[in-house]
Formats: structure tokens, sequence, C-alpha cells
């Protein structure tokens, strides 16, 4: 079998250089500045010549900086958490710091798992978007000065900054955008509320504040990914205000493409009956008429989480976020024009 490639060492490449060690350590490190012009070319030609690459892990550990953002999503399949990791990788470029990400399924047990993997890593901050109430990993890296900062779900008995959506203010954008088109009664789907504040907040919100816009409603929670459930209770909505304009309004884009593919099994059409969704999704803007949604700002988001992290890593190098809570945009199409 041929040898397995050599990494080349810092020693070598102080040779080829003609510098110190010492020096060759700094151009890798945070004083490059501190070397002239001329010996920071030599070290870079060397270190091209040699294919030398520093051991980021290891530079980080002895100088206790890992220089390592970690990152736990619920579901790494949603669009929704695609959209947010690449606003909070692009920030994290910007901070000069790489980013760990872990998917937990929605699994606790996966969860508390990443948790410990991370904290072995040494990474200097969390963004969580939780999948359970992992209260005492979070209260350890607490305690060791490692800044948290929560993704769109809250978690019981942990102070941490929440940076998400303005869930009140959607559900109410979405009431308000439903009444004025002339819809009077709407049925809210949402995916089982367990495990997500956020979900509960925007149930709760829409069984306080339908009333209000003058709508009749009822609510329904997905039991199964295949929508068995969810096909029964839509067709009882339907035919129990069938002398109404019905609409329905779906907490989140998993429950907006179980009812998408629901209306195409029942035959309904949009419009006729209302469908909107809060998430936008690239595929709802290609089903005709068009499904209107209520857009989120995921990657201002997710780059307002990093300065958050930032702001208590390098308070010199982030200030606070002035706003931690946003506001969606509506997307209006087809499917809600009677």
């Amino acid at each position: 079998m041929p040898p397995t490639p050599r990494r080349s060492t810092i020693l070598e490449v102080a040779r080829l250089a003609g510098a110190s060690k010492t020096s060759v350590s700094r151009y890798f490190g945070e004083e490059r500045e501190r070397l002239s012009p001329s010996l920071q070319a030599r070290i870079a030609h060397a270190a091209r010549t040699l294919g030398y690459q520093p051991n980021q892990m290891a530079r980080g550990l002895k100088g206790g900086r890992s220089k390592l953002l970690g990152m736990l999503v619920a579901d790494i399949r949603n669009p929704f958490s695609v959209a947010i990791t690449h606003g909070v990788e692009q920030a994290c470029r910007q901070y000069g710091y790489s980013l760990v990400v872990c998917n937990t399924d929605n699994d606790p047990e996966q969860e508390r798992q990443h948790l410990d993997l991370l904290g072995a890593y040494q990474v200097e901050g969390l963004v969580l978007n939780a999948s359970g109430n992992p209260e005492r990993q979070l209260h350890t890296f607490i305690s060791l000065g490692t800044p948290i900062v929560l993704l769109d779900r809250e978690v019981h008995h942990v102070e941490a900054e929440v940076v998400g959506l303005d869930n009140h203010l959607a559900i109410d954008m979405a009431l308000e955008h439903l009444a004025d088109k002339g819809y009077q009664a709407v049925l809210y789907v949402s995916e089982a509320p367990d495990q997500s504040s956020t979900r509960q907040k925007r149930l709760s919100r829409f069984s306080h504040a339908a009333e209000r816009h003058g709508l009749k409603y009822a609510t329904s929670l997905l039991a199964n990914s295949d929508g068995t459930a969810t096909l029964q209770a839509l067709s009882d909505f339907l035919t129990a205000h069938q002398r109404h304009a019905c609409a329905v309004l779906c907490g989140n884009g998993n429950a907006t493409l179980i009812v998408t593919r629901l209306f195409q099994q029942l035959g309904l059409q949009l419009g006729k009956i209302g469908l909107m969704g809060i998430d936008e999704l690239d595929w709802c803007a290609l089903v005709p008429p068009g499904i209107t949604t209520l857009a989120q700002p995921t990657e201002t988001i997710g780059k307002t989480a990093v300065q958050c992290l930032m702001h208590h890593i390098a308070p010199h190098a982030a200030s606070m976020p002035t706003g931690l809570s946003f506001a969606p945009t509506l997307m209006e199409r087809g499917s809600t024009q009677r």
C-alpha cells in the first residue's frame, strides 16, 4: 500500500521561510500585523510550497479559543432550518468563526448527545433550535461562561436571548388578511405543539384573536405526517361551514405542504377555499394560482443570533442587536383571492 501522506510541520515552514517558529505562529494567529510585509510573504510562500495547514483545533485548545460556534437544529430537512443555518453561517464567516451544525431530528436524546459533543469541542457560543428541554446541559454551558442564543423556541428555566419571528404579529397579520378578503370561517392547522413554544404561541394567539376579527374557527393538530387525521378534520370543517367562505391557515411550512396535498386529493379549488401558510417555501409560488404566505426574514434572524453571541464573546466586535423579534412579510397570491 502507498504510504500515508505526512502533514508538514510549522518547523519546516519556518526553515524554508528563513524565519523563527514564533514568527510562523504569529502569521497564522492574530498577530500577523506585527510581522513585516516581506516576512509575511516568505512565510506564505513556504506554507504554499509545503502544503502546510495549521491545526486550528489544537491552536484553539492551546489558547483557550476554539473559534467555533455550535448550532443545533430540530429538523435539518425543514426549509426554515436550512434558510436560518445559511444566515448563521454567513455571520460566522463575517466574525472569523467556523460553525459546527448538529441535527437532532426532533429527538431530545439526540439533542443531549449533540450538546455533549459540542461541549467537548469547546465551542465559544451556541445557537439552539430546541427539540426538548435540555435545561441541565444548557445551565452547564452557562456556568462555564459559554453564551447561548435560543432560536425560535424557548427552553423552560433557561435565561437566554430568543431570536425569531414575532408570532403574535404573524397570526394577527394572517387573520386580518383573511378577514379583509371576505373569509368568514378559518381552520387553523398546526403540528403538535407539545415540544415547541412557537407552535404553542401561534395556536394560543389564533384562539384568542380569531373572534376579534369576526371569524368562526376550529383547530386541528396534525397527528401524523401523512395527514390522515387532518383530512377528516378538513372535510368536517368544510361541511360544518358550507354556507360560509372558508379558509385554512397553516401554522408552518410542514403544515402547508400537508394541507396543499389534501386540497389536491379532495379537488378543492384554491381561492374558493382559501389557503395561507406561515413560512415562505419555494414551491408556494409554483402551485397555481400561488399560495399566500407570511415569509420570515430567515437570513436576518440567523445573523442576529450570531450577533447576540458575539456581543457576549467579544463586546468590542459586536453590539447588542436592537431587536430580537421580527415581523413577517406578506406574500399575497391567488390562494386567498376569492
